[in-house]
């Protein structure tokens, strides 16, 4: 318990000293029209307060993430709390503050807009690519999770499919309608639900007569998978998400002043960092690893999500809590698709004003989403992560580009950009979904990737610091 409380303790502390940090380090500016006033259009640029803003945020980023990642992650033992520390801090709260100021001095730019800006205008195809696959995986998964845990809620008195269907509704209306019209409205009750759930599930542990294990670096994984470099994209939300690179131009769009960044941005990355450590905890200390890998192999996490919820809460709060990760991936499926929505509408430079336009972007998405609903949870949840890790390190690798033209200090967004970006070559180098080679040998000819891609980044800043090209300076104006 002690790990846990030190744990929860950090992930606090790290907004008001890092956190604080980061944002001084970037300089925001008061005084300076964010794009919600300045491209104001009524459909996705439209200023909404700093409260409803975090909530949304939070329940953008936060999808079955830091609930199921953490649940699988907990198979590894205790060292899964160290990821998730240390990995939300300095990784995952940076990536996401970044990311959405970096989107408020560039007109709530998407990342692909952002990449062919700071990294190259090659980069802005491949990066469109990554995030439209990203979000249409998120979509998906997030479609099929939600439905899973509803059915088991209501005991397959409906039909997973009748229940995939209304979600899918939901969806579409909340890409294609301004965003103040459903998202603004419901996510403060969906955000009480999830509030009330997650804190009643990390109380009643504490009170609880199950034992939540101290740190220790031993791999328990029951399967034995190898912690570098599986443990990074199974707890990916509550650690470092790319996904959230994608979410955060969305609330860019609607922040009143970029003064509100670090609570909303950082803040909440750091709330989602102690909703994955009480459901990994939670995971460890009601379930043995065998246990617990029997009950995920035998369908999804969801069945986890319900057993721990019904165990510690009963059968009144634990609906609760089930509503309440229920309502994370349905906050985070919509506007995945409504992302997806925004970010080809730019790439295409097609206006969003008219229902019928918004109406040619969406519904070829939707059709492709529900295709992917009958492929395997399983192998959709591989290629998420590994897509979702990759879009990280790109948005680290934005990021440092941006700090080192601004002469600041670089070197907190390369740490982490060389780190993850090492873990997704070694990941497709060596699982079955890529190249299948062995692990030695993915370690080293990861290696050898990343140090020519390191060697190449800093080519092109240099380049473009000593240029000093308008075009890839933020100018702040």
């Amino acid at each position: 318990m002690i790990t846990f409380l030190v744990s929860i303790a950090l992930l606090v502390a790290a907004y008001f000293t890092y956190g604080k940090y980061i944002e001084k380090l970037f300089g925001p500016m008061a005084d300076r029209k964010t794009p919600a006033y300045a491209n104001q259009d009524g459909i996705d640029f439209v200023p909404m307060n700093k409260h409803k803003n975090s909530l949304i945020q939070l329940l953008n980023i936060a999808g079955t993430g830091p609930i199921f990642g953490p649940i699988m992650g907990a198979l590894y033992g205790p060292v899964a709390f160290l990821w998730i520390v240390i990995g939300c801090i300095f990784a995952g709260a940076v990536h996401d503050y970044l990311t959405g100021m970096i989107s408020i001095r560039n007109k709530g730019a998407h990342i692909p807009e952002l990449a062919g800006k700071f990294l190259g205008a090659a980069s802005k195809h491949v990066v469109n690519f990554f995030a439209l696959l990203l979000l249409l995986l998120v979509g998906t998964v997030f479609v099929t999770t939600p439905a899973s845990l509803l059915a088991i809620l209501l005991d397959g008195k409906v039909a997973v499919g009748i229940l995939i269907a209304v979600i899918f509704v939901y969806y579409f209306l909340s890409t294609i309608l301004p965003i103040d019209k459903i998202i603004g409205r419901l996510y403060p009750y969906f955000g009480a639900v999830l509030l009330i759930g997650t804190i009643g599930v990390g109380g009643a542990l504490l009170f609880s007569e199950y034992k939540i294990p101290e740190l220790n670096l031993v791999n328990m994984h029951p399967a034995n998978l190898p912690i570098f470099p599986m443990l990074f994209f199974t707890i990916t939300c509550g650690a470092l998400s790319g996904f959230h690179a994608t979410q955060s131009p969305i609330i860019s769009r609607t922040t009143q002043n970029e003064s509100q960044g670090r609570y909303i941005f950082y803040g909440m990355m750091i709330a989602e960092g102690i909703i994955a450590m009480i459901w990994a905890a939670a995971a460890m200390s009601i379930f043995d690893g065998q246990t617990l890998s029997t009950i995920i192999n035998s369908g999804t996490p969801s069945a986890v999500v319900n057993e721990v919820s019904m165990t510690l809460l009963g059968a009144v709060g634990g609906t609760i809590a089930v509503l309440g990760a229920i309502v994370l991936p349905i906050t985070s499926g919509d506007t995945a698709f409504r992302a997806a929505r925004s970010i080809i509408a730019d790439y295409i430079k097609m206006d969003q004003q008219k229902v019928a336009k918004r109406l040619l972007i969406a519904v070829p998405l939707f059709a492709v989403s529900l295709v992917l609903t009958q492929i395997d949870f399983n192998l959709l949840w591989r290629y998420f992560s590994w897509a979702n890790q990759a879009t990280a390190a790109i948005a680290l690798w934005i990021a440092t580009m941006y700090l080192y033209i601004q002469g600041k200090n670089y070197l907190v967004s390369l740490a982490p950009a060389i780190f993850i970006t090492y873990m997704v070559f070694v990941y497709i180098l060596n699982q079955k979904i890529g190249f299948n080679l062995d692990l030695d040998v993915s370690f080293i000819i990861g290696l050898i990737l990343t140090v020519i891609l390191v060697g190449m980044f800093f080519a092109k800043a240099h380049k473009n610091r000593a240029d000093d090209v308008e075009t890839v300076v933020a100018v702040e104006q």
